[in-house]
């Protein structure tokens, strides 16, 4: 392991016992009992990954995947503007030079099995994609609605720290429409906010369990094919695991129909009606899961606190992007608060007035990478 590596491993695992996300009881239920029936049921929104919860070290780089994550590196650089239909596109702004993160740039590289050309593609067609969706629009309150009946939920931490995220189609409260997929969307962002510093990936928990008011619970497959691309194209490596319970003949056979087109990294991470309390601890399991932990979704509760812990953690990071120099390639481990340097280790003075010493040699213009964003390109490998 580098030297580099060992740095960012010793910071992870001393942050990590100081990770709070808002939960007062770090994993255990409430002792105190309703008329002698148990457990109160949990009502706050998160618990604190349990310090055996750690993310596995990650892999050093090959001299080649180094040279190739340098070039991408200067090419995106070089970025100065983000094409995008219907007067979205425009000059790159600093949110979007903050999402550019080191690990970022590894996600697609790997999505694209180190591609030179590819991963520079996907890249920008990802930062269009984001504008003209208007992923950073999605408002908590505008898709309050969509969450009213708790359909999904970020609860709790599995075994290498990944947050779970909890989909329960049963409760589906609204019809088709497009708010369904923005609210999707929108969860998926505010997983990425409480993830922990060392994992970017993401436990996705499905529970197909029909309630009285829907009995079928597998979505439309326009819909699915929609989710899917967003997933595999624009979230490349934030898949880490997806555990699926209760799925009736009905889904299964969904998902034989959804089947060809889930690419085989994705279908190899789906695990069907599985003992769950072997990918997450059971303190920290749902008790739907066979979990020891109580829960019951209060909306005017978990909603308001699940806003207001991702724009805590969005505020910081940024803080902790400007201090370091506001530099394109900065380490998601630094940004989400672990005792680590950023990427150049000096004071924001050193690295501002280093900051232009190097000429960029770009692997291609922007022009040349954002008239092909449309164009042939390799097969998405990853999700």
């Amino acid at each position: 392991m580098s030297t580099e590596n060992q740095v960012e491993v010793a910071g992870i695992e001393k942050e990590m016992a100081g990770v709070n996300l808002g939960d007062p009881t770090n994993g255990q239920t409430s002792s105190a009992s309703i008329e002698g029936r148990g457990p109160c049921p949990l009502k706050p929104p998160f618990l604190n990954p349990l310090e055996t919860s750690k993310p596995p070290p990650s892999p050093e780089l090959t001299e080649e995947q180094q040279k190739k994550y340098d070039a991408l590196l200067e090419t995106v650089k070089s970025w100065t503007e983000i094409p995008a239909k219907d007067s979205k596109g425009g000059p790159i702004t600093d949110s979007e030079k903050l999402w550019l993160t080191r690990e970022c740039l590894y996600r697609y590289l790997r999505a694209t099995k180190w591609s030179a050309t590819e991963a520079p593609k996907r890249l920008l067609g990802t930062l269009t994609w984001r504008r003209e969706y208007g992923v950073s629009d999605l408002s908590g309150d505008d898709l309050s609605i969509e969450n009213e009946t708790g359909k999904q939920f970020i609860l709790g931490y599995d075994n290498e720290g990944r947050p779970c995220h909890y989909l329960n189609p049963g409760r589906q409260n609204t019809e088709p429409n497009p708010k369904q997929v923005q609210h999707l969307v929108f969860m998926l962002e505010r997983c990425i906010d409480l993830t922990i510093p060392g994992q970017s990936t993401l436990a996705l928990l499905i529970n197909f369990k029909s309630s009285k008011s829907r009995s079928n619970t597998a979505p439309g497959i326009g819909q699915a094919r929609e989710v899917l691309n967003i997933l595999q194209t624009h979230y490349p490596e934030r898949l880490g695991r997806a555990l699926i319970i209760n799925v009736p003949w009905m889904v299964n056979g969904f998902f034989k129909l959804i089947t060809p087109f889930i690419d085989p990294l994705t279908k190899a991470k789906l695990k069907f009606n599985d003992d769950m309390k072997q990918h997450v601890p059971p303190q920290q399991l749902w008790a739907e899961f066979d979990g020891e932990l109580a829960f019951e979704y209060d909306h005017a509760t978990y909603w308001p606190e699940l806003i207001k812990q991702c724009e805590g953690r969005q505020q910081s990071a940024f803080e902790r992007w400007v201090k370091a120099g506001k530099q394109i390639g900065e380490s998601e481990v630094y940004l989400k608060g672990a005792n680590v340097p950023s990427i150049s280790g000096g004071t924001t003075e050193e690295m501002s007035s280093n900051a232009h010493a190097v000429e960029p040699k770009t692997l291609g213009t922007l022009s040349e990478i954002s008239g092909d964003i449309n164009g042939k390109s390799e097969k998405n490998d990853a999700a």
